[in-house]
């Protein structure tokens, strides 16, 4: 993720088509530009027609703006199909210099070079309402702790494998900690992580860098053997142009698409096009054109007019859905601007000339889109659900007590059709952002006063969609503070009501014995049950990574298997409190109840940080 302030760009841009207005509010306050009629709102089959009461904002006096959708150029630089005759035969590409925010980064390091700059005191931890501490799970579930079907190390410091053509001779792809063409520098480790497992393979990207491993089962007899890398991401686009084919960024996202059996890899561009300073941004897509990873892929690049950060894609039937962020810091007029962007999924399958659709959304926060899990699709036409938190960090505002969604339904034939729908609330317990949300000096760690960066602000991917037949679910997490001054990570199901509106089903905070959980993400088996993995920290543990789960008709709200560890932390991360933007758990498409893992963990006296890959599964579902 990156960390830039941008001037808010027109380009691209259109008057406003809905302007979400509290009841209470006085229309007659807005601008002209943002009073224009509420416009009906349907998706095939399904109403997306909120009642005017039910409309919600995040910034005192700045109403939610849904911008009209727009179509983002496509370029095609190269062929579609590639790379050569497949990834496993591509040479790594050469990284090149990243754009977006390096000459700041470069700036700060060069004022930094007289010391350190002192490390900030914690934010005060808050106390919380009676309401929030009634959902939290004090104590560990009295199951047993699930043991590790498989556990290796992954890309990061140590990772020293080298399988690609010409490895021998090849500039070593694995210098700096596994983050070639990635963040790198300042002592620490691998931020952006993402994971997906496919029939036969476990795929993991790591900043700026993938690798491709074998999963034991019909193929392979073992998991963990490394078949292919580490190799920069945009190695994917190679001969795809001099962006998607040269630009090499972190954020970039692997995901296993199981309703098609394809593997997805997005690599977001944060540079201007070389020799155009006011050119446009970028987003790569790359789909495979078969279920092995390591064959050729077709590949796409769109252009986008405002900054592309923080892509979150996820799997719908009618389109890939990629929420995006033009920035992190406070916006003129617009305070926080987001992004939600659909690819032609079904033609990009195939491999034909495709289109993206974007909707900017000024006055929101950090959004995800639901994500299918499992073979079931939703119901023809139906919308797919974005949610995010409440509050607003930009404007010190740390907490809410909703879980906010908007209905998203893309139309092909006409992007003056595709629609989002205005926020509405579904009432949860209180919560309050752990350490007042990203960026904060917030987990504390054994012999240093260096602590780690939470995330707070924000839902941690993915929103896992997955249809029963009887019933739908949607499950969300965010890391919050809890009463006994440390962090937990608060969980939630929602279920479809017939207007195919999700109502809270259960929810808990996950806070045993105190310390420090967080930056969890979740997913939900072909039976129900429910594993959570997260990071585990605080003096006088170091920082690792563990996983709890509960079986579909356990009580609500508790995680009922004793917590499991994945990764025991061996050491304090100094350089940085950079820990992690996010992560994710998979569930294996073989069986639909494995769950793959991916987090960091320091090993002792190392500088930066190891990740970890384990998988586990809930008793009952195979």
């Amino acid at each position: 993720m990156k960390r830039l302030t941008l001037a808010l760009s027109a380009a691209g841009l259109v008057t406003v088509a809905v302007t979400c207005l509290l009841a209470a509010r006085d229309a007659a306050t807005a601008t002209a530009e943002r009073t224009p009629a509420l416009a009906t709102r349907a998706a095939v089959a399904f109403d997306m027609s909120p009642p005017l009461d039910s409309m919600e904002q995040f910034i005192p006096d700045k109403p939610v703006v849904i911008h009209p959708a727009v179509e983002s150029p496509a370029v095609r630089q190269g062929a579609t199909q590639g790379p050569g005759t497949g990834l496993g035969s591509a040479p790594p590409t050469p990284p090149a210099a990243r754009g977006g925010a390096g000459g700041a980064r470069a700036a700060r390091a060069g004022a930094a070079r007289g010391g350190p700059p002192p490390i900030p005191a914690p934010p005060p931890a808050p106390e919380i309402s009676a309401a929030g501490a009634a959902v939290e799970q004090t104590a560990q579930g009295t199951r047993a702790a699930i043991e590790p079907v498989a556990s290796f190390d992954g890309l990061g410091l140590g990772f020293t494998g080298r399988e690609f053509p010409g490895a021998a001779d090849a500039a070593d792809a694995n210098a700096n900690g596994g983050r070639a063409g990635g963040r790198g520098g300042g002592g620490r480790g691998g931020i952006d992580i993402s994971l997906a497992a496919g029939p036969n393979h476990i795929f993991e990207i790591l900043d700026g860098n993938m690798a491709v491993f074998t999963k034991k089962g019909k193929k392979y007899p073992a998991t963990g053997k490394l078949l292919y890398g580490a190799v920069p991401n945009n190695t994917v686009f190679a001969g795809f142009g001099v962006r998607c084919g040269v630009s090499n960024n972190s954020d970039s996202v692997v995901r296993y698409d199981q309703l098609a059996n394809r593997w997805l890899i997005v690599v977001p561009v944060f540079s201007r096009p070389p020799g155009d300073p006011q050119g446009p941004y970028a987003m790569c897509y790359a789909v495979s054109v078969t279920p092995d990873p390591l064959g050729p892929y077709y590949r796409y690049e769109f252009q986008r007019p405002l900054f592309p950060d923080y892509p979150r894609p996820a799997v719908w039937p009618d389109g890939y859905y990629n929420p995006t962020s033009t920035s992190d810091n406070l916006l003129p007029e617009v305070i926080t601007q987001k992004h939600d962007c659909i690819a032609d999924r079904n033609k990009m399958l195939k491999g034909l000339p495709a289109t993206e659709q974007c909707v900017v959304i000024d006055g929101g926060v950090f959004m995800l889109n639901t994500d299918v899990d499992g073979k079931r699709p939703p119901p023809a036409g139906a919308p797919n659900i974005m949610m995010s938190t409440g509050g607003t960090q930009l404007m010190k505002i740390f907490g809410d007590d909703g879980i906010y969604f908007y209905k998203v339904h893309v139309d092909w034939s006409d992007a003056s059709k595709t629609t989002v729908s205005t926020p509405q609330k579904i009432g949860v317990a209180p919560y309050r952002y752990l350490c007042d949300g990203q960026l904060s000096n917030c987990v504390s760690q054994p012999g240093t006063e260096r602590r780690l960066d939470s995330q707070g602000d924000k839902l941690i991917q993915r929103l896992v969609y997955r249809n029963f037949g009887d019933h739908e679910s949607i499950l969300a997490e965010h890391s919050v503070a809890t009463a006994a001054h440390g962090g937990g990570v608060r969980w939630y199901e929602f279920r479809l009501n017939k207007q195919r509106d999700p109502v809270l089903y259960q929810q808990a905070t996950y806070a045993p014995g105190g310390f420090y959980r967080w930056l969890g993400s979740m997913a939900m088996d072909r039976k129900g049950g429910i594993g959570i993995g997260y990071s585990f920290g605080g003096d006088p543990n170091y920082p690792g990574q563990r996983f709890a789960a509960r079986m579909a008709n356990d009580p609500k709200g508790q995680l009922t298997f004793h917590e499991s560890v994945l990764a025991e932390g061996q050491g304090s991360q100094t350089g940085s409190l950079r820990w992690e933007d996010y992560t994710n758990i998979v569930v294996d498409p073989s069986d639909d109840c494995t769950f793959w893992f991916v987090g960091n963990y320091l090993k002792s006296s190392a500088a930066t940080s190891t990740t970890r890959i384990g998988s586990f599964a809930v008793s009952g579902c195979k």
